[in-house]
């Protein structure tokens, strides 16, 4: 059969595109970083075999080439697979790796875009990653746990560019790369903001701060903007379901975690 890889978008089922609604609705077995009590995965029939692969009390992530291994195997057992992809598969979730590792192994696949919480969770919060007139260029990064992430990326060139800089990482992350930020001349009193469980009902929190004085620890998933347009407040989802802290931060950056960024030629 075939191995599904959907974006589950930034936790709403509200949020689904109508064809992975319809996927989870026949699927046979579901692959998952969120445990079967997520609003998502419960959208699967009673009958579907759900399979957490993310983190879980007492017990760390499956290994990301294990995952792999995994949907190889379920998409040669002749069963509907879906793996669920919080955000859109390929932004910052390693769908990616997971569609070429079934492609190697010549296991049939599909790909469901979703929508990234790159761009759900800053709207959700009232701010625009673009207005033309604050921001022209809006820039993802991605967490990653390679000891050599700092010269992967030239903060020198992304400091100089402005704009809107999105961030999908946990919190230790930003610290650093805050700190590379600052580092690399981007001014202190930037605008940033720290947006949790965007659009969960009940759940939702915004808590804004500057580059240099960051806003505290918020419950995961948590998406961080940093640029001009941070500060912007459109308060359109204002109700029982969203918060927007208005004390900011004062949590300093790291300044230097043992690896400082190398420079480009």
């Amino acid at each position: 059969m075939t191995v599904h890889l959907v974006g589950a978008g930034p936790g709403d089922p509200d949020l689904l595109t109508v064809r992975a609604a319809a996927l989870l609705a026949r699927a046979e077995v579901v692959v998952s970083d969120r445990p079967s009590t997520d609003p998502v995965v419960a959208l699967a029939p009673a009958s579907a075999e759900r399979i957490l692969v993310g983190k879980a009390p007492g017990r760390p992530a499956l290994p990301q080439d294990e995952v792999a291994r995994l949907l190889v195997e379920l998409g040669r057992g002749g069963r509907e697979v879906v793996r669920l992809k919080s955000g859109d598969p390929f932004v910052a979730a390693r769908g990616g790796e997971e569609a070429l590792a079934l492609q190697a192994a010549g296991v049939a696949f599909t790909v469901v875009p979703g929508i990234s919480a790159g761009l759900a969770a800053p709207a959700f919060a009232g701010i625009p990653v673009h207005v033309r007139q604050r921001s022209r260029v809006v820039t993802v990064l991605a967490g990653n746990s390679d000891p050599e992430y700092p010269g992967e990326i030239d903060w020198d060139a992304l400091a100089r560019l402005g704009g809107t800089i999105v961030v999908l990482t946990g919190r230790s992350r930003l610290r650093r790369i805050a700190g590379w930020l600052l580092a690399a001349g981007m001014p202190p009193e930037t605008p940033l903001a720290a947006i949790s469980a965007a659009g969960r009902a009940g759940r939702q929190r915004t808590v804004r701060g500057t580059l240099a004085a960051l806003p505290p620890r918020l419950d995961p998933p948590v998406t961080f903007v940093i640029g001009d347009v941070a500060a912007i407040d459109l308060d359109w989802f204002a109700d029982a379901r969203s918060e927007t802290v208005a004390e900011t931060g004062a949590e300093a950056p790291i300044a230097d975690d043992g690896g400082a960024p190398r420079a480009h030629p």
